[in-house]
């Protein structure tokens, strides 16, 4: 059973490993509601997941100790769990899938964890490091199902609440739910007036389709950006502490994580990884009923892989209405292209790129293509040119 002087407790031990992290106020998220940021990817390791890792850790017997931890995990679990062993002097185990990316893989051994790649996918790392804690008598380090775990994630609950203690709603990412589950005991069993949202994305619904089912799933499978809250079922514990105390759960598509992602860059000044940008995104698109007040989103991890962060970007842009792209049918003749351009410029859009071409497959004989990509202000923006292209007698595809 959750206990909360376990979550105080838990509180002082991270008191000598922990960064505090205070709110950062983000009016421009959502200006309809006082949004407030917990930036939790500032964090030592770039995760809150170090909370709980570390104090589950902490608590272990001598015997336990002796013989070390094992984990699996592609991402900021595995460096939880490193940092939290390297600290307590024991030795530490992570298995991760071998696709994981090479920056992960590195940063994990960099805090002195020994790596054991297993080849396929997380399900087959998972399964070996059961294995190996069998075999050998490690102790296994769950990311979530766990209470002590739990009341590590939890002490963010009650930072949140000294920091702002009249605030009226705070929003978490869910994954595989010991980060919501700890927020949430947290909060309601001190002000059960506050409303906790949680956030999934839409590739991955686990806790979402198991709390309408009203009891636990598995999904065949997950694919999103947020790899981060990627989880195909959610623990035991998790799903009851979830069921009771949550005021309800979402999701978030995958332009909308890239629109927070790059919300958060432009406007804040912070990385954030997919599933860290989930609370933001649910925030930004009115997924619950905020307006007019107080509300934290928490921001959970800034691990985002560089090599995809263009893309993401790309993806945030044409979600925020920042850039778009059109097609326009035009007479192969002069001054076709000069026309376009002169509405375009005219109008305050900047052109990115223009590709003209000739097709066969045009409606006239003597017609072409032109495709332009245009760096707008928003949505209105884009509206408005494509509104003064069509008075002007352009034909859009």
């Amino acid at each position: 059973m959750l206990n909360l002087d376990n979550f105080y407790k838990a509180r002082y031990v991270l008191q000598q490993v922990i960064r505090p992290t205070d709110l950062i106020r983000a009016p421009r998220i959502n200006p309809a509601a006082d949004i407030y940021l917990k930036p939790e990817n500032l964090q030592v390791t770039g995760s809150f997941k170090v909370r709980g890792a570390y104090y589950k850790i902490s608590q272990l017997s001598e015997a336990e100790k002796a013989k070390g931890v094992i984990a699996c995990s592609a991402g900021n679990h595995a460096q939880g769990v490193a940092l939290g062993a390297q600290r307590n002097g024991i030795k530490s185990i992570i298995c991760l899938p071998s696709v994981a990316p090479i920056s992960k893989v590195e940063a994990t051994r960099a805090l002195g964890a020994e790596i054991c790649l297993v080849p396929g996918v997380y399900d087959d790392a998972y399964k070996h490091a059961i294995e190996l804690r069998d075999e050998h008598g490690y102790t296994f380090v769950h990311p979530f199902n766990d209470e002590n775990v739990i009341a590590g994630q939890g002490t963010i609950g009650l930072e949140m609440l000294d920091q702002l203690p009249d605030v009226e709603n705070v929003i978490i990412p869910i994954g595989g739910g010991g980060l919501i589950s700890g927020v949430a005991f947290a909060i309601k069993s001190l002000n059960p007036r506050i409303k906790v949202y949680g956030v999934q994305a839409e590739g991955a619904p686990s806790m979402v389709k198991s709390v309408e089912q009203g009891s636990i799933i598995t999904l065949p499978k997950v694919q999103t950006i947020a790899d981060g809250i990627s989880v195909k079922s959610p623990g035991d514990l998790t799903f009851d502490i979830c069921s009771k105390y949550l005021d309800g759960i979402a999701t978030v598509s995958e332009d909308e994580i890239a629109a927070a992602i790059l919300a958060l860059i432009e406007q804040q000044k912070l990385i954030a990884e997919g599933a860290g940008a989930v609370s933001v995104a649910a925030a930004m698109f009115n997924k619950f009923p905020i307006a007019g007040q107080k509300t934290i989103c928490l921001v959970s991890g800034g691990n985002i892989d560089v090599t995809i962060l263009n893309r993401v970007i790309s993806r945030g842009l044409a979600k925020s209405g920042r850039v778009f792209t059109f097609v326009v049918e035009l007479d192969d003749r002069p001054g076709q292209l000069v026309g376009v351009s002169e509405i375009v410029s005219r109008l305050g859009g900047n052109v990115v790129s223009v590709v003209h071409e000739r097709n066969d497959d045009a409606r006239q004989v003597t017609a072409c293509q032109l495709r332009m990509k245009v760096e707008t202000r928003n949505q209105e923006h884009i509206d408005e040119i494509l509104s003064a292209l069509k008075n002007n007698g352009f034909n859009l595809i």
